[in-house]
């Protein structure tokens, strides 16, 4: 039986159809968009990346879902996809990073690392039997040039921004972030923006177990996670603001 010439192109690995649009590619960006919510905001002193865990089950423990990851000292990323293909892109993300440690005895720029990624990603868009990351990445950190945030696309496209947002709830997200997003805002406001948008975004169900939250602070140039009481004070102050208005 013949195919119909749509479904030739669909099931071929990353080929073009003859308007140009190469499926497997947008099979792969719908993954990202099926993905928990991730948010990732620039500050004047720093980056913050922001997560929705979405706990499933009340028997799983919530610490075992891991969707922030610290690439070096200075860089961290948050996904939004398949968290088993963004796991690979970290583990090579971080080779990249000691790599450059290693051959220039300097840390690596973040608009450099994330090229990096992108590369490699593209690559999986252009060569038979392989297919595509089901992943999008949010690198942030802070080098020589101050803080810095790219969205990686599972094309291999990539952009730089002053905040963004991926995954189910993005368009909920950019609204939020269209109205409140000040680049001259502190980390602390910062968090409470993105904090804010996924107040929005997952329609008020913001919990200490269900939310993660990850800074690279310019005063030390380190990435940390948010500590639990911190993330409860964060959570409070949003709710708080958000019923008032």
């Amino acid at each position: 039986m013949q195919m119909a010439p749509q479904m030739g192109y669909d099931r071929a690995i990353t080929v073009f159809s003859p308007d140009g649009r190469l499926f497997q590619v947008e099979y792969a960006r719908e993954a990202v968009k099926r993905g928990t919510t991730s948010v990732g905001i620039k500050a004047k002193d720093g980056v913050a990346l922001l997560v929705d865990k979405r706990i499933t089950s009340r028997l799983l423990e919530p610490q075992s879902t891991e969707k922030i990851f610290q690439i070096d000292d200075h860089i961290g990323a948050v996904t939004s996809g398949l968290v088993a293909d963004a796991r690979a892109l970290i583990d090579r993300a971080r080779v990249d990073a000691q790599i450059n440690r290693v051959v220039y005895n300097e840390p690596i720029s973040i608009e450099i690392l994330a090229k990096k990624t992108c590369d490699h990603k593209q690559t999986f868009t252009q060569y038979g039997g392989v297919r595509p990351y089901g992943t999008a990445l949010l690198i942030g950190g802070i080098d020589d040039s101050g803080p810095r945030l790219f969205e990686t696309d599972p094309s291999g496209a990539l952009l730089m921004v002053k905040a963004t947002g991926i995954g189910s709830g993005r368009n909920a997200v950019m609204e939020v972030l269209e109205q409140k997003y000040d680049e001259n805002a502190d980390l602390d406001n910062a968090i409470n923006v993105g904090l804010e948008a996924l107040y929005k975004a997952t329609e008020g169900k913001l919990t200490q177990d269900t939310i993660e939250i990850a800074v690279i602070d310019a005063r030390d140039n380190r990435f940390r996670k948010i500590t639990t009481e911190e993330l409860a004070s964060y959570i409070k102050t949003v709710v708080d603001r958000t019923r008032q208005e």
